[in-house]
């Protein structure tokens, strides 16, 4: 079996993952690149419109008891459906799922209105600048950080060695901290040069511009921002 990487973090998301690439015949090798530090804080009560951009997001939200006072979007599907599995309601999700495409989906409502944004530490200013650009009071809450494990690597080795197949990379931050991770073991240059070899995956536009900025050849970027339909798009190349 030919091994195939990814770098989700180390819980429910990177054993379905794993799951999800052994179902597809190929031999996964998970080195998440990502580990959420919690801010303590909660999303607004206030907001007219809020905004949730990931299922740990989501989590965290519910821990903190939040309940909103006004309507809640999603980015994408797995947002949503941590939405409603945590007891809230979901009244927008939009066609593509992306900052731009939420912007999209909101832009003629929002006008006027209050929209809270709760995320990341590295949520992308496409998203709160194109939400104030179309008339909102945005606030924007920082639920948790995303850092990088001090034992994050194997993948960097691996491609440095050849030894990889596919590469699925899920958000810049991952394209970041994998090459920080090259750096520190002195082997960038390598490992570049064994993705090049690979066949690599980007989840979605931002992604793989910020790969290709580096030097990294992308391959496949899929219609639809999940994972799974990621990492068939890498096993159909494979």
């Amino acid at each position: 079996m030919s091994k195939l990487a990814f770098f989700r973090p180390d819980d429910d998301r990177a054993a379905e993952a794993a799951e999800i690439v052994r179902g597809l015949g190929h031999e996964p090798v998970s080195d998440p690149m990502l580990e959420v530090d919690p801010t303590d804080e909660s999303p607004r009560t206030d907001a007219d419109y809020t905004v949730l951009t990931s299922k740990t997001g989501v989590e965290l939200a519910a821990e903190a008891g939040w309940e909103p006072s006004g309507e809640v979007a999603a980015i994408g599907s797995p947002t949503a459906e941590a939405l409603r599995s945590a007891g809230y309601a979901v009244d927008h999700i939009p066609e593509e799922f992306s900052s731009t495409g939420l912007v999209a989906h909101l832009r003629d409502a929002v006008d006027g209105t209050r929209v809270e944004v709760a995320r990341s530490d590295h949520g992308s200013p496409v998203l709160t600048d194109g939400l104030e650009d179309a008339g909102a009071y945005v606030h924007e809450t920082v639920l948790y950080r995303l850092v990088r494990p001090a034992e994050a690597g194997q993948s960097a080795e691996l491609a440095a060695e050849g030894e990889l197949a596919g590469v699925c990379f899920t958000s810049s931050l991952t394209v970041e901290h994998f090459l920080d991770a090259a750096d520190e073991r002195g082997i960038r240059a390598e490992a570049v040069t064994g993705l090049n070899q690979a066949v690599v995956g980007a989840i979605g536009d931002p992604t793989a511009e910020t790969a290709e900025a580096n030097g990294i050849q992308i391959d496949v970027v899929p219609e639809i921002a999940e994972f799974e339909v990621l990492a068939e798009a890498v096993a159909r190349r494979l």
